[in-house]
């Protein structure tokens, strides 16, 4: 059976109909003795020699097509019998199917020896652009690869040349250059490859990719994503069928401010390349910023079993799904689907543990995401006495996620247990401290991020409400300008929550509606607005903000309080 039947077994239907159960056992891949036997097996097929593995990666690969890839139009000088899995391997590349391209480049170096551009393939799947920096042991890996293209002795064109050298302007250069000083010079080489071939849609679409990877670390004014969004928008009219167009303006208007002119490449990027579980993912990315809960869970679902599929065939990226569980689960939770939300977890704890390089060595994105969504769930519940028993997911884990003394802290500092709160800001530093000591300055700026929001709720817990409030306000507005990823709690949503409690309902409301603008359709903050409005006396806008609230969750099966009271109230009216 063809790769896009298989994947097709799991029809649109089947993944999109509330109708059916919601655990993700059911709506993903069957009984849960078939979901155990398939991971069993992949565990198994996972022992064969890379030699096997690629070879069925091959045979895989003679399956996909433009249907199912999307359409790329990338001639090279290479052999005639290449040109199509050259194009395919681009294709995979440009949905950031890394794994697969790299072994999609190898075989056609192997078939082909004097492909220089197979060596810049590989190169270019080597670097993981918008997930990780490549460490020197990948660095050194694209060196060679740049070299081997440089050294080919086949026919080679200025255009490959230039695209050549363009990688070899990452991988190059002095071991001490740092990511951003590789990304800016690939970009700005990319740059010279697309005003040197204005009819080169693939050297726009790959300049575009190099602006989103160049961007400066919390750039408000969002500068490159608009330039790649002037270049890719073009394209789009021209080739609406190239998956690395829609892709790309999707990642370009990934905030909130932008997030409203991502919806037709978002709507689109799925239907061009359906074979792919990061194409059917992306597309979430743009509906969470929107708050389109449903499309939202349907893109993620539809990802997950594609990626458990392929995963089964031997193809690479099986911890691709981890990353749709999180923006799965945040859906669930925003639309009152509690039981979904909590049936995903116990999903999550059921399955083995596999570490994934995709986003840096030694990465078990497997725990990270258990940890992750085992702390929100509670926080997003108001069950504070569950937060405040939060355990590590297991004994190895125990000092390796802040986010489960950061939901700790939150929830002693609702029941105004002040030790506690100190003993988890304690802990969040040793986590803090660790980052530092293993040379991961970004986790560890994320870690102390929880570190000041847990000694926000110290303050809160010992009745410092304005302390408190200023200690989250310099967080709130950072978030609110950079646009972070929607994963937890906004710490403006914190901000409001903490004024509702402090009495000050019309600061409150204020400070829901603001964040509602950038988080729209969050379930805490719309109840909470309509919280802080009924206690304002804007009963008019209590009403509006509970029957949206209700609006957002119709069809959950939700016990929690805060419908039943929104349900009562919007029948008063």
């Amino acid at each position: 059976m063809e790769l896009f039947e298989h994947l097709q077994s799991t029809s649109s239907a089947t993944v999109v109909d509330p109708s059916m159960p919601a655990r993700l056992n059911s709506l993903l891949v069957g009984f849960p003795m078939k979901r155990i036997a398939c991971f069993v097996l992949f565990c198994l097929l996972f022992t064969l020699t890379s030699f096997a593995d690629d070879e069925k990666g091959h045979q895989h690969h003679e399956d996909l097509n433009t249907s199912q890839l999307g359409t790329v139009h990338f001639p090279v000088s290479c052999m005639q019998s290449e040109q199509k899995p050259f194009e395919r391997g681009v294709a995979l590349l440009h949905s950031f199917w890394y794994e697969e391209a790299q072994k999609q480049f190898l075989q056609i170096a192997a078939d082909d020896p004097d492909c220089a551009m197979a060596h810049w393939g590989v190169a270019m799947s080597l670097w993981h652009q918008l997930w990780n920096h490549p460490d020197e042991k990948v660095i050194a890996h694209g060196q060679e690869e740049v070299q081997l293209a440089n050294g080919s002795g086949g026919r080679i064109t200025l255009r490959e040349k230039a695209y050549i050298a363009a990688i070899g302007g990452f991988y190059s250069g002095s071991k001490k250059l740092d990511y951003a000083a590789r990304a800016k010079a690939y970009s700005d080489a990319m740059k010279n490859v697309y005003e040197s071939y204005p009819d080169d849609h693939e050297a726009a679409a790959f300049y575009a990719l190099s602006l989103l990877a160049s961007e400066p670390d919390d750039d408000v004014t969002f500068a490159n994503r608009k330039q790649a969004a002037a270049i890719l928008e073009n394209l789009f009219t021209i080739e609406p069928n190239h998956p690395g167009v829609a892709h790309y303006l999707i990642h370009s208007y990934d905030k909130p401010q932008l997030a409203e002119l991502g919806l037709p490449a978002a709507r689109r990027y799925a239907q061009i390349a359906p074979a792919s579980p990061h194409a059917l993912h992306m597309p979430s990315h743009i509906f969470a910023r929107l708050g389109l809960w449903q499309e939202d869970i349907n893109s993620n679902l539809a990802s997950i079993a594609a990626t458990r599929k392929t995963a089964a065939m031997h193809m690479g990226g099986e911890g691709h799904q981890f990353h749709a569980m999180d923006f799965l689960f945040y859906a669930y939770m925003q639309s009152g689907r509690d039981a979904d939300a909590r049936a995903l977890i116990e999903e999550i704890r059921a399955m083995p543990n596999k570490k994934d390089d995709m986003y840096g060595e030694g990465y078990d994105p497997h725990l990270a995401t258990l940890a992750h969504l085992s702390a929100v769930y509670p926080v997003e519940m108001h069950d504070w006495a569950a937060a405040t028993s939060v355990t590590p997911v297991n004994a190895a884990g125990t000092t390796e996620y802040s986010v489960i003394y950061w939901a700790r802290a939150i929830g002693a500092a609702h029941l105004h247990n002040s030790d506690e709160i100190r003993k988890d800001i304690a802990a969040i530093e040793s986590v803090r401290q660790k980052r530092l000591k293993d040379h991961q300055p970004e986790f560890a700026e994320a870690v102390a991020n929880d570190g000041k929001e847990a000694e926000a709720w110290l303050a809160f817990a010992e009745g410092k409400y304005d302390d408190a409030v200023e200690m989250l306000r310099p967080i709130a507005d950072k978030e609110d300008s950079v646009g972070d990823e929607p994963d937890g709690i906004p710490a403006r949503e914190m901000i409001a929550d903490i004024l509702l409690e402090a009495k000050r309902s019309q600061q409150a409301l204020a400070e829901y509606q603001t964040d509602l603008k950038l988080h729209p359709n969050r379930f805490d903050g719309l109840y909470g607005a309509a919280q802080a409005a009924a206690a304002a006396g804007k009963q008019s806008d209590a009403s509006e903000y509970y029957a949206l609230l209700l609006k957002v969750c119709d069809g959950s099966n939700s016990t929690r309080p805060e419908l039943t009271q929104a349900k009562r109230l919007v029948a008063q009216k």
